[in-house]
Parts: structure tokens; sequence; C-alpha cells
């Protein structure tokens, strides 16, 4: 899985023989972040919604705690007492080179950050404690309180988190897990944050953890020893914490003198269930620390009755079908408000696009982490399963998310459209506050579908995250000014969210607006297909096989296979020339070489060669598919497999326009099978319904009256 940011260093620190691993995200100059250690049951991995967003501002120190992760697991209870985390934390800031950082710490780790703060004030300019689990600040909560190191007549609740039952074995240590992570994630629809704290849970030595649970409890931090942390310190805590009271948290920031912040409905890892407003407190404590720096500069504010027109698009990374049709809607967008400016947030390969297209791209995207390339992390020999990558980006989404919020802050913008940026779209709606323009949504499927044989557990998961869109859409209507579907009602499925949800084709219709399908082109004449078939060399007696599998690199399998029935579909028809076209993000190279075989990398304008082809050989995406119906051209595409979009909403749509012929994977990799159906398909007379033309002036036209 790609993260958005890698440490540059990463070392380990050996005190009473006991190896600490940490993490350095070095940024020469800038205050320290010193990110602690939470109980050993989870290793510092929690922390990776914060990371990248405090690691772009501030020098960050990251360590595992001992007992989990990296570092070592001892099985004396006195090796995890307090102050031995203190001591910890003291030789990481020395082995990294920090003299004085701001420490943060969840639940334990607040009673680590206590007793550092106490024990080295000299080297923690400012404290921030999330949820704190200090326990004698205040009584136990309803149904806890039972021994924990004695067995128990019940393994029912909280007498789950007992050491002889978790001694029992894995059945009982998971059942555990299950438990435990369902209460601390008190918050609706938490499913990926439970599943993410179960997996690292699994990692745990329960031994290890049940020596840091007495050795803990044999050493508390007393209300005393809280009072004296002098430094500056941020408490927040969730009001629906069901493993700490929310009182700790009170208590705590009355005995340092702390600025308290509740995060009303939230429960006990608000820093995951809402990562943007913790991420934001962490920011502003720490710039409340550093002395500002004594520059000059300058900037212009501009009057509001003259000022031109200003739109930021963001235009989804994944394939470059949305960056297409997101430049024609842009150009039609410009007819209606000539003075309008737009910049682009956006990733490779969509800024390769936007350069060709003369588009001006943010500077801040620089800072964009590559939801591409995680995508090609997620995917090997032509499957990605795309729910669960997309459930997989949550720290990239966050990231990005983030960057976006950066730049929204910096300029007063008329109107930001988001082709299916899904980061904006998400943490909007959790963040409405966060809204100071009119906003735009735009997408060409609607509900995540579970695949056939994903079983009970994938359906429940995606009527979850649907239940999730929905809810959000009717507390905050007012939030999209626009939400525009690409295409029209019948290219919507007509399938159910889930169990007790509405049908998706009756709830789109009452929440979008339909701009019919935007190709991005007009389609090309017979002299523009002679022009593309003479600047690819194809003679006039040639059959061209195009072949292509879009922007992102997840389509090489594909080509692997089509290159390998290339030279037996030549031998029954030696006039078919193939172009295989490999994209931007992968290296044509890499590919082998076959003779009336040419392979290219990124070709502008595919859709004019597409238009020009006897027939094309591509993935299941609906961008490419499309532009090949609008064009009238024979095609065979090949769905990633457990891509649900490609299989269920693309292929409706498909079988909808009565395009193309679907070839499963499986039967792609049968070179002779995929040869026969290349021969049987090339230069045949299709009849495909016509694709609307003026998708990109409704979209504008939709658009328009934002401003």
């Amino acid at each position: 899985m790609g993260a958005p940011v890698r440490p540059d260093v990463t070392g380990v620190v050996v005190r009473d023989g006991v190896r600490v691993a940490w993490d350095l995200y070095e940024r020469p100059g800038a205050p320290t972040v010193l990110l602690l250690p939470t109980w050993s049951i989870i290793h510092s991995r929690f922390w990776k919604l914060q990371i990248p967003f405090l690691a772009r501002r501030y020098r960050v120190v990251v360590l595992d705690g001992r007992g989990c992760g990296r570092s070592d697991r001892p099985h004396d209870p006195a090796a995890y007492s307090p102050d031995e985390y203190a001591a910890d934390a003291v030789a990481v800031l020395d082995a990294t080179g920090t003299a004085s950082a701001v420490a943060v710490g969840l639940s334990a780790g607040a009673t680590w950050g206590v007793a550092l703060a106490t024990a080295a004030p000299e080297r923690v300019d400012g404290f921030v404690a999330i949820a704190p689990s200090i326990p004698s600040l205040a009584g136990p909560l309803p149904d806890r309180g039972q021994s924990f190191t004695e067995p128990l007549a019940t393994t029912e609740g909280w007498a789950k988190c007992n050491l002889p039952y978790w001694r029992q074995g894995p059945a009982a240590w998971r059942d555990f897990l299950d438990f435990f992570f369902a209460q601390v994630f008190s918050e609706p629809h938490s499913t990926k944050q439970i599943e993410d704290a179960v997996g690292w849970g699994l990692e745990a030595d329960p031994e290890a953890l049940g020596a840091a649970t007495v050795g803990a409890g044999e050493h508390p931090v007393t209300p005393e020893r809280c009072a004296q942390v002098a430094c500056p310190v941020l408490v927040m805590h969730g009001d629906d914490d069901r493993n700490t009271s929310h009182e700790v948290g009170a208590r705590l920031a009355e005995l340092t003198g702390a600025r308290f912040v509740t995060i009303g409905g939230g429960g006990h890892v608000p820093l995951s269930r809402d990562p943007v407003v913790v991420d934001r407190l962490i920011e502003e404590f720490v710039d409340s620390l550093t002395p500002p720096v004594r520059t000059t500069r300058r900037s212009t504010w501009t009057r509001a009755a003259v000022r031109r027109r200003r739109a930021l698009y963001l235009s989804s990374p994944i394939g470059l079908g949305h960056a297409r049709r997101d430049v024609a809607v842009a150009r039609k967008l410009r007819r209606h408000h000539p003075d309008l400016e737009v910049d682009w947030l956006a990733q490779h390969p969509v800024t390769q696009v936007l350069a060709d297209a003369g588009e001006r791209v943010h500077p801040a995207s620089r800072w964009l982490a590559s939801e591409s390339a995680h995508i090609e992390d997620e995917s090997a020999d032509h499957d990605l399963h795309a729910f669960q990558a997309v459930r997989r980006m949550d720290e990239i989404l966050v990231h990005n998310f983030l960057v976006f919020d950066d730049v929204v802050r910096e300029t007063p913008y008329d109107l930001v459209v988001a082709d299916e940026a899904w980061d904006v779209d998400y943490f909007l709606h959790e963040n409405p506050e966060l809204k100071r323009y009119s906003y735009a949504w735009m997408t060409d499927f609607v509900g995540w579908l579970p695949m056939p044989w994903g079983g009970g557990a994938e359906a429940a998961l995606t009527a979850d995250y649907n239940a999730e869109m929905i809810e959000q859409r009717s507390r905050y209507r007012r939030l999209r000014d626009a939400s525009v579907f690409v295409g029209n009602p019948g290219d919507v499925v007509d399938d159910a969210f889930g169990p007790g949800l509405p049908g998706i084709r009756e709830w789109t219709e009452r929440n979008f607006s339909f701009s019919g399908y935007v190709t991005g082109f007009e389609p090309p004449d017979e002299a523009d297909r002679r022009a593309a078939r003479e600047s690819l060399g194809c003679r006039p007696d040639e059959l061209l096989v195009l072949v292509t599998v879009g922007g992102s690199g997840v389509g090489e399998a594909l080509l692997r296979r089509v290159l390998d029935a290339a030279p037996l579909a030549r031998r029954r028809r030696p006039e078919l020339r193939f172009v295989v076209v490999a994209g931007p993000r992968i290296d044509p190279a890499a590919l082998p070489r076959h003779d009336g075989v040419d392979v290219l990398g990124y070709l502008p304008d595919l859709y004019r060669h597409l238009a020009a082809c006897d027939l094309a050989v591509v993935q299941g995406g609906l961008t490419t598919c499309m532009e090949l119906a609008a064009a009238q051209r024979p095609f065979l595409y090949v769905p990633l497999r457990d891509h649900f979009e490609q299989n269920l909403h693309v292929r409706h749509r498909l079988d909808r326009y009565a395009a193309g012929r679907c070839v499963p994977y499986e039967d792609a990799c049968d070179p002779d099978l995929l040869a026969e159906e290349i021969v049987k398909a090339v230069g045949t007379e299709v009849r495909y319904r016509p694709v609307e033309t003026d998708g990109a002036a409704r979209a504008a036209a939709l658009l328009a009256d934002l401003f």
C-alpha cells in the first residue's frame, strides 16, 4: 500500500536491554512533534492519519512503544511503568538529536506524556493529551473494575479484558480484540477503523500486553503528578468515550490549566474517526508555541466587486478519462464566464493531460499523495478489488483533503468542482463548517456494490458505506450546491444500496442533475480517422487493432496477454496491425516485441486513434469504452477482476448502449481464445445506441450559475 510519506531515518535505541524502534520525518528548522506510543495492543501505525499532515509542517519523531511493533516485548511488569516509557522517549529524543519537542499521546500515551513532562520538563515544549486514560483521575466506567489477573466466571463484555482469558488461545484473543475495538470506536460506520485496529492487535503479544497492563497499574500517575506538568497543554476527549471517562480529560485539563476540547459524539480514538479536526487542533497548538518569524510579507486583497471569477477543479487521477472530460467542461464553462480563472489541484497522470491542454496546475499539487500509485500497489494480474482499495486509501485521502483545505484557506475560490474527488466530498460532509465556496460534485457512478462472490461480509460493508453517504447527504443537503451525474437516469444501475436502503436509481434521480455523457470531444470524421491512422504508420490495406488500458499501471497484465495473442491472430489475418498504448505509467520498454506490433507510451488525443481503429482491445474503464461507443468502433473489453465499477456499473451502461463485447480475463489468458475473439471482431460493423455530444455543455450550464 502506498503511504503518503516515508520516514527519512529509522533507528533503534536500547535501554536496559530493551530495544525501542523509532522513525524520524526530518524537516530542518521546524518544531519537533513527538508522537508517543499508547497501550501495547497496537503499534505506531495508529498515527497514520496524522503523520503525513504533521510531517509536511514539522519535524516528526514517532516510536513503537516497548511491548509492540518493532520494539522488544519483555514479559516483566516492572519494564512497563510510566517512567520507563518516559525514559524511552528521552532516549529517542537523544538518538534523533532532538533538544525538545511537543509531545502528543493517545489514551495510555497521555500517561506516558505526563511522566515525560514531569521527569524531563526541559525536553517538552508542550503536551497534547487525546482521550487520556489516567485511572487515578476518575472512577471506573460501569461494567469495569473486574480483576485483570484472576480467572472470571464469565467472558461476557468487559470480562474479556482478562489475562487468564487471553491465555486460552488465539480464539479468545480475537474475541477480546473484536469486543474491545468495537467499544473503542463507538461512532457509527467505523468498520475500517475497527478492522485496522483488530489487525494490529493480532500482531500483539498477549503476554507482553498483560505485563504492560499490570506494570502500569503498579505505578499509577497521580493527580499530584499531573498538576506538576508545567508546559502548555491541550486536552481533547470524546463525550461518547466508552473506554475512558470524559471526566478524566476534564480533570486533567483542570489540573494542568489546559485548553479542553470536547469531541461531541466522539469515541475513544478521535484521531482515527475525526482526523481533520484533530490534525488541525494539533497544528494550532504547535504553532501557538512557536515565535513568529519576523519577515516582510506582501499580499494583495482585491475588493469583491472587481475580483475575477475563480474556480478550483479537482479531477480523479485514477485513469485519464476524468481529466479529458473535465477539461472539456472547463472550456465550456469559460464560455459562460469569459473572465473565469481555473486552477487545477491534480496528480500525475492528470497533470500530463492538463499540460497538453494548456491548463494551470496549482503549485500545491506537488504535495498530493499518489492515488494511482496506491491503486497499482493494490492490483495484481488484472485483479483490483476496487472497493477495498478505496477503503485502504484512507491515509492518502486524509492527507490530500488537508492539502486541498490549505489551498482553499489561502485563496478565495468562488467554486470548487470535484470530479470523483472522494476525499473532498467525504471530509467536507464530516466537517461542513470548512465549506466557504460553492461546491459541485461530479460522478459517473453511484453506489458501492459488492462483488457477487464477496459473500455476506462484503455486502454488509458496502451497505454500511452507502448508508453513511445517504445519511451525510440527508443531513447536509446544503453542502453540495450541485450534484452532477455524468450520464442519464437509465445509466444508473437498478440495484439497492443495501438491505433497508433505497434503490440506487430512484435515489440518484432525486439527488442529482444529469448532464448526459461527457465525451470531451467532437466525434472525428473520416478525414480525422485517416490522419490518425497515418500518424501511426498504418497502411490503408492494414486492419488496425488498438490496445490500451488507460492512464494507470494496473493494466499491464492485459497488455501482456494481448501481446501473447497478437502473433496467433496475425497468422490467421496477416493484414492485422497492432498498436499497443502503454500509457503514462507503464514502461513500453518492459513489454515484449513482435512483428506487426508497435508499442507506444503515452498518446495524446487517444480518442482520435480509437476512432480510427478497426478493433480496440481495452480494459473495462468507462471513458475509453464510451469513447469507442461514441465513435461506433468495434471493441473487446476485459474488466479487472473484483472491480465492482467495471464489472457492474460500466457493464450495465455498455449493455444499455449495446456497445462492445465483454471478455472475461480468464478467457483473455488463453492466447488462442483471445486471438480467435480478435479475428472474429476486427472490422465488424456495429450499431450502438448514439452517445450524446453536448454533455460538456450541459454540465457547464449546471455549474455556471454557482458563481
